[in-house]
């Protein structure tokens, strides 16, 4: 029992690190020969736990080889248009001035009901409101509804809008973020005497604070209430 839970604990910490050395996208976003490797990774990674009678080398190596040939496909995919084409796709136009492209669709062998469906999850049921439905490299379906049918912004109605940028997480869980606060030129003095005037002497005792760019306090306590300066 002991071997079988040594084992699984590094061969769990290998592929973690080895899908961390991959990238950060969402199973979503993956190309196909990223899928591929992922899934290939999880199977070589159980044979190893379930039979304890073949080496831990033996699943290792696989695992390693394949992130090696994962980090190739992924140089070349950088460096090289066509090898990007070859290896990912392109991106294929499925609708265009509100006409389906038929061809385009058998070529994806996709369907007109996943056509339809893709564009009601995006919030469009009329087809003729569809600029252009671009089939992207991963599977995902991108829509340009034609420029009448597009939501109006504060742009198309010319009024000015103040800069929004990302707010600062100063506290999480008790902790005040001491690389934050450097990176913003504030110090642990100002964000105490600031949250002393909501009477909170205690960090421990908050949850979560933040600033944003207007400089704006965010706090809340452990509890389930938000409340902001």
């Amino acid at each position: 029992m002991l071997v079988v839970f040594v084992r699984s604990l590094i061969l769990f910490l290998i592929v973690v690190i080895v899908m961390r050395i991959m990238g950060k996208r969402q199973i979503g976003q993956l190309q196909p020969f990223e899928l591929a490797v992922a899934i290939m990774i999880s199977e070589l990674a159980a044979v190893p736990i379930q039979n304890t009678s073949i080496p831990l080398i033996n699943g290792i190596i696989p695992i390693i080889t394949l992130l090696i040939a994962q980090l190739l496909l992924s140089l070349i995919s950088l460096k090289s248009i066509k090898g990007r084409e070859i290896i990912c796709g392109k991106p294929n136009i499925l609708i265009a001035n509100g006409k389906i492209n038929q061809d385009n669709l058998k070529k994806e062998m996709y369907t007109l009901n996943d056509l339809l469906e893709q564009l009601r999850i995006k919030g469009t049921c009329n087809i003729s409101d569809v600029e252009f439905a671009i089939l992207e490299t991963n599977g995902q379906l991108s829509i340009i509804q034609k420029s009448q049918k597009r939501p109006l912004t504060n742009e198309d109605i010319q009024l000015p809008t103040n800069y929004e940028g990302v707010p600062v997480d100063l506290v999480i869980d008790g902790k005040i973020l001491y690389n934050n606060l450097n990176k913003i030129n504030l110090d642990e003095n100002w964000l105490r005497s600031e949250l002393m005037k909501f009477n909170i002497s205690d960090i421990k005792e908050l949850f979560f604070v933040s600033i944003d760019t207007s400089g704006k306090l965010y706090y809340q306590r452990k509890s389930n209430k938000m409340e902001e300066s």
